[in-house]
Parts: structure tokens; sequence; C-alpha cells
């Protein structure tokens, strides 16, 4: 009889459905490809004896330690937990004879993660249970099993948390009880042709989909109908017939033109998230031995890990992992990638910490692997500041991988591949992978993207393709690599072949045309939040990065001028790389769960607390022969300016007293003492001993004018505060000049809704900007009356349970008004701001960047306009028109807004997802208002956020003794005003020589001359990995040694000096 004729051309989607239900766990699973898929299969005693032992509290145990414990028998169906425990089973393996001469699996599923240990302490590869995407439970036992096969012992350290942590949901706080099931733990044989069969079948059941109503659709479901057809349970020869079948769909090959794509398996590993970093030390083993196995599986394979961070707690914690990942980097299958210590956030950290983050990378890969990486890659980041094109390539990288921006939320971001120019006009070739994921699963939808959204594939018809589970690691899958092997070269997709990323770059160097240019900050128009969220880890952050610029520049000169003091290189290369490490993309952003940051103020704390030491170090080495005794017997206080230019200030002393104290602060009791013009890296000391210490100082003055305004005045502003603590009028004497409108206010707190579409420490909405409370403070007092210092103090009630007290000061030296706030912060989805309406006019407001600034648009005029509606700044942020400007100034605040005439900035949120208590508690904070004449170009706000930012570090001295001070400055920045000393430091491999890292800070060529007193033999220009570009003519006169340099708008500028000994 005739084969009966097939009509699934009249009914695709019924045949459709019926290779589902044939590749289906479920239903049908007896009589379709699952009753295929082993051959054997092995449970309980003798095959599978398991034993537990459960590390107490939330402990990580080593091997070592775990294996000499005592263990207790447990069966399937045992219960792990609480969460985040580790439990150590030990397992006795015993392979059925009936599986000689098989390659034999273990199935172990535990519900969450695992990692499998030899007897000898052998990390061999990672656990990921419970079902999805993510599933990985098997374990190759031995790929040929002998007669008679000697019992294995193995062990397992099951930690209580699934690839995602703990949480509820996505993001939802972790769960503390949770508890996981070993629902499996059994040896199974597969069958291997069953197995390449549903890999077959997932490609051709895919295309059929994805290729509807295309000839080579209609092929792919006509083979999978004919493969059903032939296909019979317990017939091993239906499975032969039925890959020859497939075997002759796969063996029509695409044509050249075809679009290239390059597959580099990852699996962008968090470094911290919704764990934490403990966590994060084993998923890194879990994952990448994982990975090893496969090299060895398959030659052909390649896998790429950044971050320089996870291969140095490899080596520590797992030195023979560590070893084997060397070995296969080798041999280019375990390609080391990124550039950087850690995948950075690239809007919080300054740029000097984008130089470190570079720096501490690239020395490390170089170090370990013999070479530095090409690809600056960051595929998960929320933003990529505009300074980052001139860092990546003064850091030995050229080229620049994310994806992120396709998570934009109102504009698609235009372009593919494309050459990214920062601000100094330096670029970079850029990728952005148009599969719009770096977690692919190599599906036939995402080659079909890689083509149809990619934006210049005009220009260059190739794509990067990032595919293997991700974030809480895993990577590829044997799924996965099955799968890419059969879609290499198949008519209907694009090509696809493993590859190493600088191939693909390297590539489209030579054959692109016309590829596009986008000049500056990649802005992301989504996770605006995360300028503001974990308010208390940026402050911590920006007290971290400048009191380690102070401890380093203190220590160069302590080293060179005090007998027996020695550059703590050590201990700053381990703070430093703290701190880079908190740079992490999802820990100072606040987008990490509570626990993280229990982690992340520890970590702080020690660099804080290590930094001060070694700041004291280093200026008792220097200053120890006029130092007082104690406090209350110093005559005088030796002040020493870290930025390169004079300054005054009236510093607060506390325990200070003398005659020549003018002034007590009502709040704190500390003395006031005027630094009058403090040298640029250079001291100065104000004597106390007498009442004309402070003659520099014109008075500053409060009162109360008629209309009940607290009034404060000095030679330069009268600011008046309304008896509701709003700044209602700020006069400029010199210009005599209004700044605030009339009608209008500064100072203005808003309490905003907060509640974002989903992600809740990550977002703030458009609409947060329509709703919101104007609050109103009451309590207003004058609290300091001069003649150094002005204050007044406000109360402004947030809710129920918040509280903000703010003192408003005016110094005698400055026209900077200064708001420094205490805050108890204890809302449910709240965001504050602080408002400034200024009589200014300008479609432009200006923010201070890393290495340099950004001017955004004041309007919303396009969507692009308008999707900077909330932007990140550090220092300062400006409004200028021509001739005259208003700065607002900060200490550790990122967040802002300005639309027309008002400005504002973010102060505290206070989101309940992944950490319930984000933000809840006390908080102290400063900001300032710096109006000045001149348009932001014309005028010294990147200097007076400096100097509000970089205290003059202080000591008690005997005024009399401090009177031959002459070690002082030890540089001295001279020629263009715009030229910033950011940096100094000893060099990396030699503490003997000394590295200046100096910018340009507004936007225009400069000329500087840099002069040194320290014994400098040679100089040179070098990039940030401090290694030889030119040499710089040294030019002597007297005891100076300088250099003349030249920049260009933006640049950023390394001088190394020999010192002699």
């Amino acid at each position: 009889m005739d084969k009966p004729m097939s009509y699934l051309q009249k009914h695709p989607s019924i045949t459709r459905d019926r290779v589902a239900k044939f590749m289906a766990d479920g239903q049908w699973k007896d009589v379709n490809i699952h009753a295929s898929l082993y051959e054997a299969r092995a449970s309980g005693s003798p095959a599978i004896e398991l034993e537990v032992w459960s590390a107490p509290g939330q402990d990580r145990p080593t091997f070592d330690y775990a294996v000499k414990q005592e263990y207790a028998p447990i069966q399937v169906g045992h219960m792990f937990g609480p969460s985040w425990s580790t439990h150590w089973v030990r397992m006795k393996v015993q392979i059925p004879a009936e599986m000689e001469g098989k390659h034999v699996r273990l199935l172990f599923d535990p519900s969450c993660e695992a990692l499998v240990w030899s007897d000898r302490g052998e990390p061999l590869q990672g656990i990921t249970g419970d079902g999805g995407d993510n599933y990985h439970v098997d374990f190759t036992v031995t790929k040929k099993a002998k007669r008679d096969e000697p019992v294995r012992v193995l062990y397992l350290e099951v930690g209580c948390n699934g690839m995602f942590g703990n949480g509820g949901g996505l993001i939802g706080p972790p769960q503390e009880n949770r508890e996981f099931k070993l629902s499996t733990a059994d040896l199974v044989v597969y069958n291997d042709d069953a197995w390449a069969l549903y890999y077959d079948m997932e490609i051709l059941a895919a295309m059929a989909k994805g290729l509807q109503d295309s000839p080579r659709g209609w092929q792919a479901l006509v083979a999978a109908n004919d493969i059903i057809n032939e296909f019979s349970v317990g017939d091993q020869q239906s499975i032969k017939n039925s890959r020859n079948i497939s075997a002759k769909f796969f063996a029509a090959q695409g044509g050249q033109g075809n679009h290239q794509v390059y597959a580099i398996g990852n699996c962008h590993i968090d470094t911290a998230w919704l764990w934490p970093y403990d966590e994060t030390k084993r998923k890194i083993a879990r994952s990448w031995s994982t990975q090893l196995d496969y090299m060895e599986r398959y030659p052909e394979y390649r896998f790429a890990a950044s971050q320089a961070q996870q291969f140095e707690w490899l080596r520590t914690l797992y030195p023979s992992l560590f070893k084997r990942i060397q070995e296969k980097a080798k041999t280019g299958q375990f390609i080391p990638i990124g550039s950087t210590w850690i995948e950075m956030d690239c809007n919080i950290p300054s740029g000097e910490s984008l130089a470190r983050q570079f720096l501490l990378g690239q020395r490390f890969f170089k170090q370990h692997f013999g070479q530095t990486c090409d690809v600056f890659w960051l595929p998960d980041t929320f933003g990529y500041s505009s300074q980052l094109p001139q860092i990546v390539k003064l850091s030995g990288a050229k080229y620049f991988f994310t994806q992120k921006l396709s998570w934009n939320n109102i504009n698609k971001f235009p372009h593919t591949t494309f050459q990214w120019a920062g601000l100094d006009g330096s670029s970079v070739l850029t990728h952005m992978a148009p599969a719009n994921t770096y977690t692919a699963q190599v599906t036939v939808s995402d080659l079909i993207n890689s083509v149809k959204q990619h934006k210049d594939v005009a220009y260059s018809n190739e794509s990067l393709y990032l595919y293997g589970n991700g974030d809480g690691g895993g990577g590829p899958l044997e799924a996965m690599i099955e799968r890419l092997d059969r879609i290499k070269d198949v008519d209907g997709l694009p090509r696809i072949k493993h590859a190493h990323p600088n191939e693909f770059y390297e590539h489209v160097e030579k054959t692109a045309r016309d590829l596009v240019t986008w000049k500056g900050e990649l802005y992301f128009e989504l996770h605006r939040g995360t300028y503001t969220s974990q308010a208390r880890t940026k402050q911590y952050n920006r007290q971290a990065e400048l009191l380690l610029r102070d401890v380093e520049m203190l220590s160069v000169v302590a080293q060179s001028v005090a007998h027996g003091f020695a550059y703590p290189a050590a201990e700053l290369d381990r703070v430093w790389k703290l701190v880079c490490l908190n740079q992490f993309h999802d820990v100072i952003p606040g987008s990490s769960i509570e626990m993280v940051y229990r982690d992340s103020d520890k970590i702080y704390e020690d660099v804080v607390n290590s930094g001060k030491a070694l700041m004291e170090s280093a200026v008792t080495s220097l200053f120890s022969h006029v130092a007082a005794e104690s406090v209350s017997e110093a005559t005088g206080v030796l002040f020493v300016n870290t930025t390169a230019w004079p300054r005054s200030d009236v510093v607060a002393v506390p325990g200070l007293r003398g005659p020549g104290v003018q002034q007590i602060r009502e709040r704190d009791n500390a003395a006031l003492v005027v630094a009058a013009t403090v040298p640029g890296c250079g001291v100065a000391v104000a004597d106390v001993t007498n009442g004309s210490a402070d003659i520099e100082a014109v008075p500053v003055t409060a009162f109360k004018d008629s209309k009940g305004n607290v009034v404060l005045e000095n030679i330069y502003v009268t600011a008046k505060i309304s008896s509701h603590g709003q700044l209602v009028s700020l006069w400029d004497r010199r210009e005599e000049r209004e700044l605030v409108p009339e009608g209008g206010a500064a100072n203005v707190f808003r309490l905003h809704d907060d509640v974002p579409l989903f992600w809740d420490a990550w977002d703030i909405e458009i609409y947060n900007q329509e709703k919101f409370t104007e609050l109103s403070g009451s309590n207003v007092r004058i609290v300091d009356e001069g003649p150094l210092l002005a204050s007044v103090f406000v109360e402004v009630a947030i809710g129920e349970n918040s509280v903000l007290r703010q003192w408003i000061s005016l110094g005698a030296t400055t026209p900077r008004l200064d708001f420094d706030c205490s805050v108890d912060w204890h809302e449910n989805r709240k965001c504050l701001k602080v408002a400034f309406a200024w009589d200014i006019h300008s479609d432009v407001a200006t923010y201070e960047t890393q290495f340099g600034i950004v001017q955004r648009p004041t309007h919303r005029n396009t969507t692009w306009d308008m999707a900077k509606f909330e932007v990140c700044g550090h220092k300062f942020a400006d409004l200028s028109e021509h001739g005259y400007g208003v700065a607002l100034l900060n200490d550790c605040k990122y967040g802002f807004s300005t639309l027309g005439n008002v400005m504002s900035m973010s102060l505290l949120r206070a989101p309940k997802a992944p950490d319930a208590n984000c933000d809840m508690g006390h908080h102290s904070f400063r900001y300032a208002v710096y109006p000045h004449k001149g348009a932001f170009g014309e005028a010294s706000v990147v200097r007076e956020a400096y100097q509000f930012n970089v205290p003059l570090v202080q000591l008690p001295v005997d005024a009399t003794a401090s009177a031959d001070l002459s070690v002082l400055p030890f540089f001295t920045l001279s020629g263009a005003s715009s030229v910033v000393l950011d940096t100094v430091k000893a060099a990396e491999d030699n503490s003997s020589q000394v590295v200046v890292r100096m910018y340009e800070a507004y936007g225009g060529h400069a000329r500087v001359k840099l002069s040194t007193k320290l014994r400098v033999a040679r100089a040179q220009l070098t990039n940030i990995l401090e290694e030889h570009v030119a040499d710089a003519k040294l030019v002597a006169s007297g005891n100076d040694r300088s250099v003349d340099l030249a920049f260009k708008p933006f640049e950023v500028k390394t001088i190394k000096f020999q010192v002699k000994a």
C-alpha cells in the first residue's frame, strides 16, 4: 500500500503543534522523543549512597575543613536549608555492571546550586537545579565504564540559593527560610543518537516557526514531520533513520554573502547582586569549571570571561582551577577579556577610579595571562561616560562592546556597529550585539534577529553573539553548543561560528565601510534611579576616592623628604582594589540586596580607616617636628592644600582654643579659623595666639529683616532665607544682580511619588516629576552670627517618621552658600529632591563628568531631550547664560534635573526591592550654591567644587616652630587655569618614580607648566598603564624641575618622573 500523502501545507499550525508535542516533557513523554533519551538509569543503594554535613549558619567552609566533619545518611527527598546555608554531600558511586563500556553520567538535582568536587579536593563542575533554562544537573562520572568499577567518592558542595539568589520573583528581597529539595540523584547512560535527534528537532521546529511561509521554513516543517512519522519508541534504527532525514536538511548550506555571526560563550557573573560577594566566589568556580569540561569535549568551543577581580578570587581560593584556565587561555579557548578590575558602573566612579579600573585590570591580565585585553567588555552597565573612549585608548584597549542600550524605554539607539567618539575626540570601534542580549540561548530567533535588528548592516555584514546563561553565572550548556554546531552554515539562516571577539573586531576594521560616529555620552534611557539609590554607598565612594587621592600625594611627598618613610604601595593597592570592587555595576548603583550593602559598608570602613591611618602616617612624617602634643596645647594650625591652586577657607578645628580664635561654631563647638591663601600643593600656618590671626577675613553677619527673613551677608552676597527655610533672594553685591526670580525660590524640598514600572531600586520614571508635595520648613533661627561664619537652622518635616534638619551657612571668604543636611529617612517609595529656581536663561546645563563636563538640554523639544529628564553629574551642575551663572555643588549626590530655569538634585529614594530597607535611617550630606561672574567656561566652578569636596588637611602645631617651614609646595601648575592636577602617586612598578595625572576640564586648548621640587632626573609621557609614550623635555631652574605641556580639549595626560635617590 502506498504511503498516505501529507497535507501539512493545508494545516501547518497543526503540524507545528505536533512537532512541539513530540519535543515536550509532559503528557506525551512516554511515546515521544523523551522516551528514548536514556539507555539505562540507576538510583539508590548500591549505585548511589548519600551522606551530608551541614555547615553552621551562613558559613562557607573549605573542602579541607568539610571533609573532616561527621556526615549523616540522607536520601532523595532530603530538604536543604535555610537560605544561604551550605551543605556538603558525600556521595559513594558504584557503577552497575550493565553500564560497562558506557559513558556514565550523574544526574544530581538539589533544586539549588552546587559544585562537584573530587575526593582529592579538585573542583570539577557546577550544578544548577530546579528546572528552567538554567537547568544543568548532569556530571560525567566516566566516559567509559569498566568491568568491576571501584566505588568512587564525590563531594557536592550545595549552596542554598538559586542562580538568582533567594528572592520572591526576580528582584524581590531574599526569603530567609527557603528550603531546597534533593529531587534527583541517579546514574544514567544517554542514548546519544536520541539526544542528537532531539537537538536536530529543536532546530527544525524553530526554523519551521521562525521562517514561516519561506521555502526553508516549509522544508524544516516537512523534515520534522517526516522524522516523527519515522520515529518509533524503542527502535534504535528508527532514530538513525530519522537522523538521516535531518542530516539531509542540514546539508543545504547558505551563501557566502550571508550575514556572519561570531559566537562567543560567556556567563556574565554579577560580582554581587541578588547574592553577596562570597557567593559570587563560588559561582565563579561552578561556572568556569563547567566550561573547562566543554572545552575538552568541543575543541572548537570558545568562552570569554571578564573581571580581573573574579580571576583573582579564583586564583586565591581555587588555585588548581585557575591553573587549568591559564592552560586553556594558551590554546585560545578560555578568553580573559574586558580590561578592567570589575565590570564597573560608569556613571558614579570618578575619572581616576575609571583609570584605576583599567590599570588594575590590564596589569592583572598581563601578569597572569601574558597580555592585556583589546576589548573593553561591559554588556550590562547602566550608561557610558563620554570620557570612556579616551580612557579606553589610554589603557591599551581599542574596542568596546555592550548591548545595554537596547533596554532604552523611550528612544531606540540608532546604531549597532559604529565609532564612538568621546569628549576629547578619541574614538573606539564599538559594537552592540543586535540579538539584544548577552545571555542568548542559541536559538533560531536570535540568529534571525542578529540580521533583522542590525542597524548598520549596510556597512558591516557581521555581528557578535554572546550566548550562555548569565547574571548568576552558569554559562553555555551542552545543548547550546550542539545547536550551534547544527546551524553554523545552514541555508535559511546567517552563518555562525565560534570565535574570539578580537577576530570579529579585526575583521570589521578591515572590511566595514562608512561606519558612522556617535559623539559624546551613551546615555542609558532607563535605571535613572541608580544615580541616587543607596546614598550611603555613594557617599562612601566619594569619600574613599578623595581620601586616597590625598594619601597618595602626601605619601609621595613624605617619601621624598621624610627620612625612613616608605610609600605604602601594597596597602594602597589593596584598598584601591576594594574601592574598585564596590564600583561594580549592581553595587554602587544601589541595585543589590541588603546583605551586599552590609558587606560593602564593612569594606568601605576598612578603606576609610586604612586611608586615615596612612594619611596620619604621611602627615606625621612630614610635620612631626612642629606638631603640638595635643590640640588643646596648639598655638596654631598647619593647613595642607592638596589642590594645585591657592585657596582661602574658613575651617572648623575641633577642640582648638586660643586668644586668636574669633568664633566657635554653635552646633559642634569647633573653633573656626581662616586658612588664608594656602598655596597650591603647599602649606600655611594660622597663628591663634593673637587676635589678628584672621585679619584677612571681612566679617559676615546674620540678622532678620523687616519681613521676617533671615539675612546672611558678606562682602560678596546677601542671602535671604524665608520663615519656611527657602532661599527667596540671593543678591550678588559686586555685580548688583538678583539671582532668584521674582516669586520664585531656591532650596525648595519636594517629596515625589516614586513608583516605577518594575525595576524598583533602578528606575525613576518620567511621571515621577508630575506628582510631588512641596515641603515647608519651620523653626528657622539664627545659630551663628559671624564674624567668620553666619548660619541659620531650618527643620523640615518630611512625613510622619522622617525629618530633615539643615544648617545654611555663609563664610567670610567666599560667595558660596553652604547647606549642611541631617535627615532621618523612613519613607516608602518616595524620592526627596531639592529645587532651585534661578533668574538664568540657557538651553543647556553643564554637569561634571569624569575628567570633564557634559552639557545637556534644559528643554524637552525632542524625545531625545525628554529622555534626559534625570541625569548624572558629579561634584557640580551649572546653569549659566552669557556673563553669569550659578553652580550647584555637592559632596555625595549624583542625580540631577534641569528644566528651564529650575535645577533640582535628587537626595534620597525609598525603593523596596531588592533591598526592602534601602536608605532607611540617618543621612548627612552637604550641598552648596556658588554664584559666579561669567559663563561656566569663564568661571572657577571646577576649582570651587574640588574645594567643597577636598578639605584642607589640618594639623594642630606649635606656631612658633612652624615659622620656617619650607618643604612645600612640591608641585606647581602654572599657565591655563582650565587644567586640573588630579592625581600624584608612586609608579606601580617602581615607587621611586612619581606619576602625575592631569586633565583639561573645560573643553579648550591649554598650555601649562608643571614644576616640582622633587629631585627629578627624567620625565616621560605615559598612558594610564604607566607605559612609555614619549619623552618629555625636562627644564631645570634652581631647585625646580619643570615640563611644558600642551593640552587638547578634555585631554588627559600622565607624566612619570624618575626621581633621584
